[in-house]
């Protein structure tokens, strides 16, 4: 089975699940999360410069002789490769390491403040994207603001912006404003890093014979939202992965909606730079 797609700005469909690999350092580790993976349906695979870890992916895509075609790999530029230069460069380093002549989406992992700096590393994307490198473009973690400055400088309007978003994180003003535009959310951490063990979350798990994570996977995806958890567990990736067979009703996703406490488990955008 293939999960299910979704499609973007510029009419590249992108799986609306994908495989999040932040943290998987070992070979034999990230080998058998990618087998599994690909046995559960996943198609789609996000790494990042940041992770260090494009290379044990590229290997275990290639070792498991995976078709190129048939699968989504997205990398982000790590904070001290921004800039134009720095991003054209740091982004053939990637794809070397990922054993791809090309990458299906490349996005900006943090804005910072610094508007020219954001700006300039944009344009490269833009270029890169002009000449085929990369069939998507976007941004992660960015604020209304982040977007206006990109928006009002460059040419194409980014087709992702991934952001921290759970049932104790749930930016209704900024999901709104990007749908707005056409850009597409898609949600890292979406299991608070596993910390799902909250009353409400419990008792709509128990009321329809789900677990915690697959009962907020399926409100991110009902909700709109393209969601990359991650694990190294063969029954997780695959519990993970079957979240289309249930649909949640309006009164629970009312109960997910209302649990947002601002809360984080990283940086806040608004404010971080570097």
């Amino acid at each position: 089975m293939v999960l299910k797609t979704v499609k973007l700005n510029n009419a590249v469909e992108i799986p609306i699940l994908g495989l999040g690999v932040y943290n998987t350092n070992g070979y034999k580790e990230m080998l058998n999360a990618v087998k599994w993976a690909i046995e559960a349906g996943y198609r789609s695979f996000d790494t990042a410069q940041m992770y260090k870890n494009e290379d044990i992916l590229g290997n275990a895509l290639a070792e498991l002789k995976v078709n190129r075609q048939e699968i989504f790999i997205t990398s982000k530029v790590n904070l001290g490769n921004m800039g134009y230069e720095n991003t054209i460069n740091s982004f053939q380093k990637s794809i070397a390491n990922l054993k791809t002549d090309y990458l299906d989406m490349f996005l900006i992992h943090w804005p910072g403040q610094q508007k020219d700096r954001l700006i300039k590393t944009y344009k490269a994307l833009e270029d890169l994207y002009k000449d085929g490198k990369v069939r998507v473009i976007g941004v992660c973690n960015c604020e209304i603001k982040h977007l206006e400055w990109i928006l009002e400088n460059c040419e194409i309007p980014p087709a992702i912006n991934q952001v921290e978003r759970h049932p104790l994180l749930n930016e209704k003003h900024l999901e709104t404003w990007c749908l707005d535009k056409d850009i597409k959310l898609e949600a890292w951490a979406p299991l608070m890093r596993g910390k799902l063990d909250l009353p409400a979350i419990l008792a709509i798990a128990e009321k329809y014979k789900k677990t915690p994570a697959q009962i907020v996977l399926r409100w991110d995806i009902q909700d709109g939202y393209i969601v990359i958890p991650k694990s190294v567990h063969k029954e997780r990736i695959f519990e993970n992965a079957d979240i289309f067979s249930f649909e949640l009703d309006k009164y629970d996703m009312e109960i997910l909606n209302n649990m947002d406490h601002g809360y984080r488990t990283s940086f806040d955008p608004a404010t971080f730079d570097f």
